[in-house]
């Protein structure tokens, strides 16, 4: 089983990015962490290795979000992540809702995550934060390849 360490994410759908993040940025306070054109945009809660909050401008989210939740686990819960699933009849997903049998690392944080869906279709999510410098241009990509570049 993985073991999971607390609530790290959760994503909001939202009308206007335009209008969000002044909002939250400005009223709420939180710290801006990074835009993806016009169509999301994450802010630190309490910090890089603390929570996130996504928000997805309406009808811009991937894998068809309906609501999604990420769960901070251990590298190795996460590595082992996809097995667990798989045992219990749950298909392992990638970052664009594709069967996976590893996790994926998202190189802009850099963190590592097992993506899978819930019996309602919610998106959910076992997520590691890496110790190691932010790549930006990795994208998202499987863990593999994450390490094989170092």
């Amino acid at each position: 089983m993985t073991d999971v360490i607390g609530l790290y994410e959760t994503h909001l759908t939202v009308a206007s990015l335009k209008v969000s993040i002044p909002f939250y940025r400005d009223i709420v306070g939180l710290e801006l962490a990074t835009t993806f054109e016009e169509r999301m945009a994450f802010f630190w809660i309490a910090g890089k290795q603390r929570g996130m909050l996504g928000l997805w401008q309406s009808g811009r989210s991937p894998m068809g979000l309906r609501l999604h939740i990420a769960l901070q686990t251990s590298l190795t819960g996460i590595l082992g992540a996809a097995a667990h699933l798989k045992s219990h009849g749950v298909q392992p997903l990638g970052f664009s809702s594709e069967p996976i049998d590893e996790p994926v690392v998202i190189g802009w944080m850099p963190a590592v995550s097992q993506y899978f869906a819930d019996p309602d279709g919610h998106s959910i999510e076992y997520m590691h934060i890496l110790d190691e410098p932010a790549d930006r241009d990795f994208g998202v990509a499987p863990y593999s390849t994450w390490r094989a570049r170092q």
